[in-house]
């Protein structure tokens, strides 16, 4: 009968009402840390799903849109959409340098030199939009299990207080609010662990993204520049497959 009461109190729910302020506050952090974790988790992994299923779309369509068409093609693409954004800078470059330079031909390579800085600007504001909340995540899974470690010990050292104020010390009374202490260090670690886990998925994913990036802020360069599009490795393959079956 006293072992099933001492299991009946032995819960999370006891543990809050027999702790004080510090441990009641570094419950309340974990359990914040947790919800804001996933909220980053979720969204940013929304976004990228949203951003690789678009985006191949997006870029096809601007080759092969008409230069008359580009613009109104690009700013008909989501907000969130980040390749429309790095062209249409590259497009409002070009056009404001040209609008300031009255020779086009003799402003050529400082033209290339102000399409290069306002490309690199495009994205890198996109790259910082792609990365918010990873710094978050990265904290969260490097503090959480520290945090939920300093309230088991907290706990423990309440329990031991306590249980040496009423002089019981029989195995029942100490296993209680010591296994009680111990749920801080098994929540901090249920914090971490997704974070952890997210965060590498988060990482991952991006710099394929980023990749991306780079590599159409290029190709957008040599194709305002010269007025025409620099062919990839792949796009010379498919000119020779297409040679042979001919």
């Amino acid at each position: 009968m006293q072992t099933t009461e001492t299991l009946t109190t032995m819960s999370i729910a006891n543990f809050l009402h027999e702790t004080d302020a510090v441990g009641l506050s570094v419950f309340g952090l974990l359990i914040l840390m947790s919800i804001v974790s996933w909220y980053f988790i979720a969204l940013k992994a929304a976004r990228i799903v949203r951003i690789r299923s678009l985006s191949s779309h997006v870029v096809s369509s601007f080759w092969k849109t008409t230069p008359e068409q580009a613009i109104a093609h690009l700013e008909q693409q989501p907000e969130w959409e980040p390749f429309s954004k790095i062209a249409l800078d590259g497009e409002f470059a070009m056009q404001h340098h040209d609008h300031l330079t009255q020779e086009r031909a003799a402003g050529t390579l400082h033209r290339a030199e102000f399409l290069d800085r306002a490309l690199r600007a495009a994205t890198e504001r996109e790259m910082g939009r792609l990365e918010t909340g990873l710094t978050f995540l990265a904290s969260v899974g490097s503090t959480a299990p520290f945090i939920g470690l300093f309230g088991t010990v907290w706990g423990i050292f309440h329990a031991l207080v306590r249980i040496g104020a009423t002089g019981e010390t029989s195995l029942d009374q100490v296993a209680g609010p010591v296994g009680e202490a111990l749920i801080m260090t098994a929540l901090g670690l249920a914090v971490a662990v997704p974070a952890v886990l997210g965060y590498n998925l988060l990482v991952r994913n991006n710099r394929v993204i980023i990749a991306s990036f780079h590599a159409f802020a290029e190709d957008l360069l040599a194709y305002l520049t010269t007025g025409a599009r620099v062919p990839s490795s792949m796009d010379h393959h498919r000119a020779h497959r297409s040679k042979q079956a001919a």
